[in-house]
């Protein structure tokens, strides 16, 4: 089975090795859609990595099989078909309006479910350690919850 997830992949840590992970363990190949630097914009913020960078960190992952750049927010049947995609995964972080709206085709084609969400760590939390550190904090980074 094909199973595609997509994602920024911005800063990857631990918390998108986990839901590779969980991705790949759904079927026997995982694509992965990696978002492009524009497109990234619509979210929470501009990517700080480049989308050939996130990309090439998202291939390196030992869980994906392929990665695809530039990949759309909103997959649509031509898509799926072209891509010979058995199942769309993605984050159960987003609220079900939004997977409503992101996701409309492969849910009404009835291959589409949600993973969990690995809690405690993100891309937003790391730029805040980030800026934590610079400021001089001498509290545990790992420790430090975003305001």
């Amino acid at each position: 089975m094909r199973v595609y997830a997509d994602m920024v992949a911005d800063l990857f840590h631990h918390g998108h090795v986990e839901f590779l992970k969980q991705a790949r363990s759904l079927g026997d190949y995982l694509i992965v859609g990696v978002m492009g630097d524009h497109d990234t914009t619509g979210g929470k913020r501009h990517a700080i990595l480049t989308v050939e960078e996130r990309v090439a960190v998202v291939a390196a992952c030992r869980y994906v099989d392929e990665a695809i750049p530039n990949a759309p927010w909103r997959i649509d049947s031509d898509w799926i078909a072209q891509h010979h995609i058995d199942l769309v995964v993605h984050g159960d972080d987003f609220p079900k309006q939004e997977l409503d709206y992101y996701y409309r085709v492969p849910i009404d084609m009835g291959i589409f479910r949600t993973i969990p969400y690995t809690h405690g760590i993100s891309t937003t939390e790391i730029i805040f350690r980030c800026k934590e550190a610079e400021l001089g904090s001498k509290t545990p980074l790992s420790s430090v919850q975003p305001v």
